[in-house]
């Protein structure tokens, strides 16, 4: 192992032994639980859910919970070669020695990581050739609402909010190896657990044009999975402390969660769907983990996170409260996921901590039809206002995040992302306080849009790559050659969102796809110098599967998707309502102004704002 570190990039990512890791004696351990991120180490060591859980399973007696991440393509060409096996960084043992193998699904194109993750650390890749009750297969976070292109390798999905749901499955897992469980009777009474989805206690089948017929539930399994939340954050399991890594992550912070869920209601954005309903932590809360996590992993930077931090109720007495503490041990703080519409100089003022490197905005639209068609509810004077407030504060850098291919999208909202950007340069030269000598600079992003399952644009087509092209060429002639040293543009390739899309909508019809893709050499595809869209071609051409079926089509409101047996909360009604007020281009106010009668509150006997 010595001699491999030497000859791969970032030898830090695998050997372990990092300020607050935890280590157990095996002796006094009845179950180990792998923790796998299918995606590299500095990634994996920035995601908040995986900290919490890690810590949760950590604080139980009996269970130790070791991480796991994907080795990049050096170390595991090395690792292979040495015939040395995927192991947890907590112990250095094989996956093979643990009994739970549970990866944290947060984007599409991290699947074929999965089975790549199992076959290095000696787990066949398959479920039904794992007939054991060890290497349980287990899967849960966002991307699990549709865990269908997964159902083949994967033993079971957890649907929700993990604190609420993790106990339970760790409870029972131990009790089935106490008392010498086969895996299928594990895994019938582990669906009797609400939020726990196994796959194969469900039969799926098929309409001559290729649309599902039914979905039919056996051995006693719910017709319907409903997700798990957490009612009350302030009793929530959060850490005490972080594992500190010895090098730099994508987010190199101590993070407070503040708040889970959204009270917005963008039609495109799938997280403000599944994480509903809205639910805050106390000031106190937040406030007591800050420090706490501050003072234990000796961060000097603190993130407030969510959805939409300043939607909170009691930001501002939240940041009375923690300011003091933060000046007095110079900690900066930053808050991301802030609102145009509610962002104000006092808050700038606030947080003056805070480096001036960018500005970031996401207007998602170039023009007030389309943002109202999505539900942005932002108005380009609310933009206007706040950029005023930042350039006058010292900000020179902005970024602007739009989606490209959105539904009703014409030429004349690809000319207004333009036009906006313009804008903005004209308010910049207007702003008497702005930093003199200074030039601005305006970063447009344009993202391809994903048509996402539990949305009002789940029934939604991709825009073909033609289409998407001559967008993309209208916007770039579209800027004035005096601005074009000040805009610079970028976005994804097509190919890249079509899999996302394919991924996102599909059904089991994708798992033999799934796997012929990793067998012809797909990993890592989220990775654009790793991505090869080819392999996916050649893969989907081999088993007989239309990537526009999944992507490009139309879908009736009647129709049985592949998620629909699965319940968060919203109801499919409310998704359709959304849609046809979208058409109709018109909003829907957020859940604090009007309920929108989304279902949510309703189901889980709460009241709604």
């Amino acid at each position: 192992m010595e001699a491999i570190l030497t000859r791969v990039q970032k030898p830090a990512r695998y050997v372990g032994g990092e300020w607050g890791s935890v280590m157990k004696d095996k002796k006094n351990v009845d179950l180990r639980f792998a923790f796998c991120f299918p995606d590299t180490y500095e990634v994996a060591m920035s995601h908040l859910g995986s900290r919490i859980l890690y810590g949760l399973l950590n604080d139980q007696k009996g269970i130790w919970c070791e991480r796991v991440c994907a080795p990049w393509i050096d170390m595991e060409a090395e690792m292979r070669a040495a015939g040395i096996p995927l192991y947890g960084l907590e112990s250095g043992d094989p996956l093979t020695d643990f009994d739970i193998i549970a990866f944290t699904l947060q984007y599409e194109l991290s699947f074929s990581n999965i089975l790549n993750m199992l076959d290095l650390g000696g787990i066949p890749v398959l479920a039904k050739e794992r007939t054991d009750l060890r290497h349980i297969v287990a899967c849960g976070g966002p991307c699990a609402y549709n865990p269908e292109p997964l159902a083949d390798f994967v033993d079971l999905f957890m649907i929700g909010d993990g604190e609420e749901i993790m106990l339970e499955f760790t409870d029972l897992y131990r009790k089935a190896k106490r008392e010498g469980w086969s895996k299928q009777d594990f895994l019938i009474a582990a669906a009797q657990i609400e939020g726990i989805y196994v796959p194969s206690l469900y039969e799926v089948t098929y309409q001559a044009d290729g649309t599902i017929a039914a979905v039919t539930a056996k051995d006693g399994a719910p017709e319907k999975v409903t997700k798990r939340i957490v009612q009350d954050m302030d009793k929530a399991f959060y850490p005490e402390t972080f594992v500190v890594p010895f090098m730099e992550t994508v987010h190199d912070r101590a993070v407070e969660e503040v708040l889970r869920g959204c009270i917005r209601g963008c039609r495109f954005c799938q997280a403000g769907f599944l994480y509903r309903p809205f639910r805050e932590k106390s000031p106190e809360t937040i406030v007591r983990q800050c420090r706490s996590l501050c003072d234990t992993t000796g961060y000097q930077e603190l993130s407030l996170s969510s959805l939409s931090t300043s939607d909170h109720s009691q930001l501002e007495e939240t940041l009375n409260e923690l300011l003091p503490y933060l000046d007095e041990n110079r900690i900066n703080i930053t808050l991301p996921s802030l609102r145009v519409d509610n962002f104000s100089k006092e808050l700038m003022d606030r947080i003056q901590g805070v480096r001036k490197s960018s500005l970031t905005f996401a207007p998602e639209a170039g023009t007030q039809r389309l943002r109202d068609v999505i539900n942005k509810n932002v108005s380009e004077e609310e933009l206007m206002r706040t950029a005023g407030i930042a350039f006058s504060g010292g900000f020179a850098t902005v970024k602007l995040y739009f989606m490209m291919g959105l539904p009703t999208e014409t030429m004349e909202d690809v000319e207004g992302i333009v036009h906006l950007a313009e804008k903005l340069i004209d308010l910049y030269y207007n702003t008497p306080e702005r930093s003199k000598g200074k030039t601005i600079q305006i970063s447009i992003s344009c993202a391809t849009f994903v048509p996402k399952p539990f949305t009002p644009f789940e029934f939604e087509p991709q825009v073909s790559r033609e289409e998407l092209l001559a967008r993309q060429e209208h916007l770039l002639s579209c800027i004035q050659p005096r601005h074009r040293k000040k805009i610079k543009v970028s976005w994804h390739t097509y190919e890249i969102s079509l899999l996302e899309a394919v991924l996102a909508r599909g059904d089991r019809r994708l798992a033999p796809v799934i796997e012929r893709a990793w067998q012809l050499g797909s990993k890592f595809d989220s990775w654009s110098e790793c991505f090869h869209y080819e392999i996916w071609e050649q893969a989907m051409a081999d088993c007989g599967v239309s990537a526009s079926f999944y992507a490009n089509r139309t879908r009736a409101y009647d129709e049985i998707f592949p998620w629909d047996h699965l319940d968060y909360l919203v109801e499919k009604s409310f998704f359709v309502r959304e849609n046809q007020t979208a058409h109709a281009s018109e909003t829907t106010p957020h859940c604090r102004a009007k309920c929108a009668g989304c279902g949510v509150n309703r189901r889980i006997g709460r009241a709604c704002f």
